[in-house]
């Protein structure tokens, strides 16, 4: 039987904090692997050396820019499937709707067999009811799917739930990316279950799926298994791991959102979405139906447990 040939795959966003994942694991599973440079970095020396690290390690470079329709139709006829990683958090850089330009390119070039664009978060099709004003994420992603479907573009969406970086090492808290030692706020009772994963897991699953059949014109949902926990759950991990137990309040659905109206807009979509896991459990409370589960599908990867991340930051 012949070997079946990898895809080739381009990186739009590759230089930034999922986007520089994606690209390990797809040179890491033996992909061609190309990534966008963008003239707008400018004189950003940080990402242009992430790029030139990853054309040592064999990825190449493809030069466009979103204001050179062109430039990105060119790139695209390269390749065989598109990764997009842009942005769609307000305290970084928020450009999901630039992604319509690249839907544009892949329709015309013609040739890309399978786009994955920007979502590995909340499934934005199941939030149609989010608080304003951070359902402008979901709103955009919604966007950016039905110009994929219009223009008959095969695609793959993965539903990726909380970022550990984010949501374990903080334990969930707002405002801090390291675990308390002292003491902890939980949401409501802390008893609504969440889901976390690692970044390189995520990277790791989605670089699998582009080649599989059964993820064509899916949602792929990554719901590792142990790592479904609640609030309270995860601060039991850490306190497990200290040795001692954190001092516990609780702040109500009403008190937590009353605290939106003081903060700035970025801080405002933050609170909307914790609000929308930790509190409706928006990522936990729904059958995926026909839809695909990463670590079922992908039973090999041997996934990042919440216990073995919060380890690196005793």
């Amino acid at each position: 039987m012949e070997k079946k040939t990898k895809s080739k795959i381009l990186v739009v966003g590759g230089s930034g904090y999922l986007g520089k994942r994606i690209v390990k694991a797809s040179l890491a599973q033996g992909h061609p692997t190309y990534v966008l440079q963008r003239p707008e970095m400018g004189l950003d020396i940080d990402k242009l050396q992430m790029l030139l690290s990853f054309k040592q390690q064999g990825a190449h470079l493809i030069p466009g820019s979103f204001s050179d329709h062109q430039s990105i139709v060119d790139a695209v006829k390269q390749v065989d499937v598109v990764i997009s990683t842009m942005s769609g958090v307000h305290f970084r850089s928020h450009n999901l709707l630039l992604q319509l330009k690249l839907v544009d390119a892949i329709k015309q070039a013609g040739n890309v067999k399978r786009f994955l664009p920007s979502e590995f978060g909340i499934d934005p099709a199941r939030m149609g009811h989010a608080l304003e004003p951070g359902r402008v994420t979901f709103d955009e992603k919604m966007t950016v799917r039905k110009a994929i479907e219009n223009a008959g573009i095969p695609f793959t969406y993965v539903s990726s739930n909380c970022f550990a970086g984010y949501f374990v090492g903080s334990l969930s808290q707002l405002g801090t990316l390291i675990p308390p030692v002292e003491s902890i706020r939980l949401y409501g009772d802390g008893n609504v279950k969440a889901i976390y994963v690692n970044e390189d897991d995520i990277a790791t699953y989605t670089i699998k799926a582009v080649d599989d059949p059964r993820t064509l014109n899916k949602t792929i949902y990554i719901r590792p298994p142990e790592n479904i926990l609640s609030q309270k759950e995860l601060v039991g991990v850490w306190e497990k791991l200290i040795g001692k137990e954190l001092r516990k309040s609780s702040i109500s659905a009403e008190d937590f959102l009353a605290s939106m109206k003081d903060l700035d807009y970025a801080n405002q979509v933050g609170v909307g979405h914790f609000y929308h896991i930790f509190y409706e459990g928006c990522l936990t409370n729904f059958d995926i139906g026909e839809e695909e589960e990463a670590s079922k599908l992908y039973p090999e990867v041997n996934y990042t447990r919440v216990h073995e991340y919060l380890k690196r930051y005793l």
